[in-house]
């Protein structure tokens, strides 16, 4: 129901943008999360936006670089990413929780598959 797109190999100082599209049910009343794994490591938050994208949160370490967005119109969250770093490189899967507003303690409801950005120095 969430597919994450748009990962690919950066060198460091690029940009990628992700896509999460959802179907089989409407999204727009959920926060929605990108979340990231790097080899060898645990999951980690990056980003999130609550149900009419006008609130946001971002990890410290991409804050300033990466801006997470939604159009509720096409179903559809987003996550620019600008200044790529090595360290970003990692599975982004893109994630919905029911409640609306964002919370970073709570484990969302719903999950996609990971896009892997790859990022080379």
């Amino acid at each position: 129901q969430l597919q994450a797109s748009g990962g690919g190999l950066v060198q460091a100082g690029g940009s990628l943008r992700l896509s999460c599209a959802a179907s089989g049910r409407t999204f727009n009343t959920y926060s929605m999360y990108w979340f990231r794994q790097a080899p060898g490591k645990g999951r980690e938050f990056v980003a999130a936006i609550n149900w009419n994208g006008r609130i946001t949160d971002y990890h410290d370490s991409v804050k300033g670089r990466f801006t997470i967005s939604r159009d509720n119109t096409k179903n559809t969250m987003y996550l620019q990413m600008n200044s790529l770093k090595p360290e970003d490189t990692a599975a982004y899967s893109c994630a919905a929780s029911v409640a609306t507003q964002i919370v970073r303690a709570r484990t969302p409801n719903y999950w996609g598959q990971g896009t892997l950005v790859t990022v080379s120095s």
